[in-house]
């Protein structure tokens, strides 16, 4: 009869655990999108303080032209020099958030840029991770795809 009781009590409280992440998650799915908006935003004012706020210290992002940027003291100069070399209007359309665990997010979408010499067409995959202060990016890997 105690097993009994014991087995009901875990089920009930894998439940209500399961309630509260599925509501968090929810939660942080919405905080995730926002720093991906905030990011392209920041790239569109061409912000040095507002990208940097949203990196991990130790982030890295590797570009579709195949370099590295290592640690956010690189990925600031080279967003705004990449914004400068590549002008025009990105968007990066979130289509899936996958959590990881609670603290890791990875986002995937489309990214694009629309510029006078047509729209350049690309993918975005990013690694988020919560902080202390909130959920910061900690790796963006853009590529083209090949059409396979």
């Amino acid at each position: 009869m105690a097993l009994h009781v014991l087995v009901a009590a875990g089920v009930i409280l894998a439940s209500v655990g399961l309630a509260a992440q599925t509501l968090a998650s929810s939660k942080d799915e919405a905080a995730v999108r926002e720093v991906v908006r905030r990011y392209v935003n920041a790239r569109e004012l061409k912000d040095p303080a507002a990208i940097e706020a949203l990196f991990t210290a130790d982030a890295d992002q590797h570009t579709t032209s195949g370099e590295w940027r290592r640690g956010r003291a690189q990925i600031v100069p080279g967003t705004l020099e990449s914004s400068k070399r590549n002008p025009g209007t990105r968007t990066i359309t979130v289509q899936a958030v996958r959590f990881m665990t609670s603290d890791v997010a990875i986002v995937d979408g489309p990214y694009e840029i629309a510029g006078a010499g047509g729209t350049r067409r690309m993918w975005a995959t990013l690694v988020l991770k919560r902080e202390a202060d909130g959920w910061r990016i900690a790796a963006i890997r853009n590529m083209v795809p090949t059409g396979r």
